[in-house]
């Protein structure tokens, strides 16, 4: 029997692997034996998770005919990755990915570290800040105080607490877009919410467009939900979109949903403004496509001009009607990534359709932390517990932009207004093989074609504010050094990161 759980086809091997950028090679620097390029590209694919494990790999052939190499370069690479145990192989049932024994199955969304590897690395793959204190504390002591009612209730409330049904439309309500508690689903964070949002309305080979770049997590669950990703480039810089490009998606490819991330999207940071949702509104009502409005950073803007009021509006705001945009929101970004609560915003009749179909997933989100979060709304608890939030997030965003210019001048960036993540280009540098070697030195950043779609953004990575002072610094001098490592050529080979004490 076959070893391979799904197939990796020539054309998008090759793909991938033409993705992997290099600086060219300076005087005096050896290159690598072709078949061992070949070799480090798959490996580094599988790493990353953007080959899966246990994935057929296409035969000498057809993989030599794709990228233009010998079939002996290709049988070479081969070789050498079965030697690494990264490949396994059969006669008759051909050649398949896998993990050298005792190495951690890679993710291939951005999972955080385990808690025990906090010490010896710098995790910047998560964009979550620790808990704002005292407000969690008090949120949950509050919510026990809440509970006893709803212990003596079966507990099961597929479309959330009504009294933070109703607290969550009062407060859209405040922003100046009217809303019901019958608007209203609360889930189990954001995920929760677009997984079941895609189920009702995407099934297995619909079109979803996407902004390219757009959130590593969310593309890996609808790759996983069967959809077919259409990516959308950003516009330059932090300015939003590009709506001549949006329309003609919208237009052509008539996607039956559209993911959009408005409010200091994640990874670059941009802002979209109001024309440009009004626009994008309208083309989306034009083609038919639902639009999916993330919201999920929009409270942590780190500039003051966007207080009391300065924000753009929200995206459903321009949708009147309700037929076209469905908004998600989440107190885990703003509050803390422990506070697994979402919600979903949309007509009473999509709602209604999403809690039907929920019964066949979750059936709910826990009450208890529905109750904490609803204690934060009630009380003003939330504001100020924000307000923390983006203290946090505003210094370490300085730290680390200080730093990465002082250990790394050559690597370019656009400072964000608002959000938790800074998206950097690495000065010509492969964001994959500095993936890696950030590894082996002690600090952990997710590279860019984890955000893209089919190897796009291989010169970029991704860094969140998640830390800040010290550690900041020592941050950015281990990520100069994983640059390095990839300036010299030097190759992970199976050999086991090193770590340090942070």
């Amino acid at each position: 029997m076959a070893q391979w759980t799904s197939a990796m086809g020539a054309a998008q091997l090759a793909r991938l692997l033409n993705s992997q950028q290099e600086r060219p090679a300076g005087p005096g620097t050896r290159r690598p034996p072709a078949y061992r390029a070949l070799a480090d590209g798959i490996r580094l694919l599988v790493l990353e998770g953007r080959l899966p494990v246990a994935a057929r790999l296409p035969a000498e052939r057809e993989l030599a005919l794709a990228l233009s190499v010998s079939r002996t370069t290709v049988a070479a690479a081969y070789e050498a990755l079965r030697g690494e145990g990264f490949l396994e192989s059969r006669r008759g049932a051909g050649s398949w990915t896998a993990v050298p024994a005792g190495n951690p199955l890679p993710a291939r969304g951005l999972e955080p570290l385990p808690p025990e590897a906090l010490g010896s690395v710098i995790d910047l793959g998560c964009a979550s800040l620790p808990a704002p204190e005292p407000w969690l504390t008090r949120a949950v002591q509050g919510a026990l105080e809440e509970l006893p009612p709803y212990a003596h209730t079966h507990g099961d409330y597929p479309a959330g607490l009504p009294a933070l049904r109703a607290m969550i439309a009062e407060r859209y309500t405040a922003r100046g877009i009217p809303t019901m508690p019958e608007q209203i689903m609360v889930t189990t964070g954001a995920m929760g919410a677009i997984d079941a949002i895609c189920h009702l309305f995407a099934g297995r080979g619909e079109r979803i467009a996407v902004e390219s770049p757009s959130y590593a997590n969310i593309l890996q669950l609808m790759r996983e939900a069967g959809a077919r990703l259409i990516p959308v480039a950003m516009a330059e810089g932090l300015t939003g979109w590009d709506l001549d490009r949006w329309r003609q998606v919208l237009r052509e490819a008539a996607p039956r949903l559209a993911y959009v991330v408005a409010d200091f999207h994640n990874p670059t940071g941009a802002l979209a403004d109001e024309d440009q949702r009004r626009r994008l509104v309208d083309a989306a009502r034009s083609a038919g496509t639902v639009l999916v409005a993330d919201e999920t950073m929009s409270e942590l803007w780190l500039d003051e001009e966007y207080g009391d009021g300065g924000m753009p509006r929200p995206v459903c705001g321009f949708d009147p009607a309700g037929s076209t945009v469905i908004t998600v929101g989440s107190a885990s970004k703003a509050f803390w990534a422990g506070m697994r609560i979402g919600w979903v915003r949309a007509a009473p009749d999509v709602i209604r359709s999403l809690v039907a179909a929920r019964a066949y997933a979750d059936l709910g989100t826990p009450v208890l932390e529905q109750l904490a979060v609803n204690w934060l709304f009630s009380t003003g608890g939330w504001e100020q517990a924000v307000d923390l939030r983006r203290d946090q997030a505003r210094e370490n965003r300085d730290a680390l932009v200080a730093a990465v210019r002082r250990e790394l001048p050559g690597w370019e960036f656009e400072i964000p207004r608002g959000g938790l993540t800074l998206w950097v280009r690495a000065g010509g540098l492969s964001g994959s093989r500095l993936a890696e070697m950030g590894e082996r030195v002690g600090v952990r950043v997710p590279s860019g074609p984890r955000f893209g779609v089919d190897g796009a953004f291989e010169g970029y990575v991704r860094l969140p504010f998640t830390v800040g002072g010290a550690v900041a610094d020592e941050a950015a001098a281990r990520l100069a050094a994983a640059a390095r490592l990839v300036e010299s050529g030097a190759t992970g080979g199976s050999e086991a990161p090193r770590t340090f004490v942070a």
